[in-house]
């Protein structure tokens, strides 16, 4: 009976180290980065779409897809940072 409850209290140390510890720690460090967002940084959406920010509000931002076209999206759909200026293309 006791190596039973070992077993599965080792299973579920493998389940938290292994998928739910690193899962809460993605999910504070993308809420960290969409807290931090700020004008000026060159972003992608979760669908794919490149801009850089113009404005940010509590739960949204603007973003420039291209010279003079600004789109309203929510905040949690940013999903990442590009690194380095983006090209004409990447901006079309």
């Amino acid at each position: 009976m006791l190596a039973n409850i070992l077993l599965w209290g080792g299973i579920i140390l493998v389940f938290y180290f292994f998928m739910i510890r690193p899962q809460q720690k993605k999910q504070k460090d993308q809420k960290s980065f969409v807290d931090n967002l700020k004008k000026g940084d060159n972003v992608v959406t979760v669908g794919g779409l490149h801009g850089r920010v113009t404005t940010v509000d509590a739960t949204t931002v603007i973003l420039e897809v291209d010279r003079g076209v600004k789109m309203t999206f929510e905040k949690s759909s940013v999903s990442r940072e590009v690194t380095g200026k983006p090209t004409e293309a990447e901006l079309k």
